[in-house]
């Protein structure tokens, strides 16, 4: 496959099964740690009404979900683009971040739980994924 192709359909897919993972947590969180009595969290205006009912336990899911997201994502396109991929695992971390900062315009959580979403969920797990990808990349 031509190289140009290659690292396109790498940022695709990257985006696609990192996005999935993301909402796969974020679903099943819920069912794990139950929200709040009283909280509201099916409609975006349900849960902006109902984040101060919120303890530090009902972030977690939210957290793993944007990491793991944020870390299959970039491991996937560092294994699938032809070359540089440290660069692709760090642009896919750059998509996730953007999202995530675009989540805390929507839904302003806690200030604590937005930099610790902002400074730990994104770039260090993209270099995390991108480290593991060209590890698995030179036994292969």
């Amino acid at each position: 496959m031509h190289p140009i192709l290659r690292n396109i359909l790498a940022v695709i897919v990257g985006a696609v099964l990192g996005s999935v993972a993301n909402m796969c947590l974020v679903t099943i969180g819920p069912s794990l740690i139950p929200p709040p009595e009283g909280a509201v969290v099916t409609t975006l205006e349900g849960l902006k009404a109902s984040l101060h009912l919120f303890e530090p336990k009902h972030f977690i899911f939210p957290f793993l979900a944007h990491a793991v997201g944020t870390l299959v994502g970039a491991f996937v396109a560092a294994l699938i683009v032809a070359q540089h991929k440290m660069r692709f695992a760090y642009g896919i971390g750059c998509l996730f971040l953007a999202g995530g900062v675009a989540n805390i315009f929507l839904l302003p959580g806690p200030v604590w739980f937005n930099a610790l979403d902002v400074i730990a969920a994104y770039l260090p797990m993209a270099f995390i994924a991108g480290k593991f990808a060209v590890k698995f990349g030179k036994k292969n």
